[in-house]
């Protein structure tokens, strides 16, 4: 059973930085494509990163390029998200997930609030 759970969220102030976890247990980081998504209060849930396979690579969201950084431990079977430069409207529950054998799975997510 495919199990993923978000920590590292926390408040913070405009300029800060946070490291988000995505722990993964009944699958290998790395034979999947892994995604962060984030939810804002009110807001649909928007992609924010994925890491490919294999090493294939990285791809962000716009808003996010140039601060967020997406990677992977295998030892751990965990992925990361470094955020940097952090704003306010950053603010989001914050949710890993992986497309595995035909279905979505996703974590219970972590909340991320950016405020001075």
């Amino acid at each position: 059973q495919v199990q993923l759970v978000e920590s590292g969220g926390g408040l913070v102030q405009p300029g800060d930085s946070l490291r988000l976890s995505c722990a993964a247990s009944g699958i290998m980081v790395g034979t999947v494509h892994t995604n962060w998504f984030r939810q804002a209060p009110g807001k649909e849930r928007e992609f924010v990163a994925r890491i490919l396979n294999g090493g294939a690579g990285t791809d962000y969201a716009d808003s996010v390029k140039g601060r967020f950084i997406i990677s992977r431990d295998y030892a751990k079977n965990t992925v990361y998200l470094q955020m940097n430069s952090l704003k306010s409207e950053d603010t989001a529950i914050y949710y890993c997930n992986v497309f595995f054998r035909g279905h979505t799975h996703w974590g219970r997510g972590t909340q991320v609030t950016v405020a001075s």
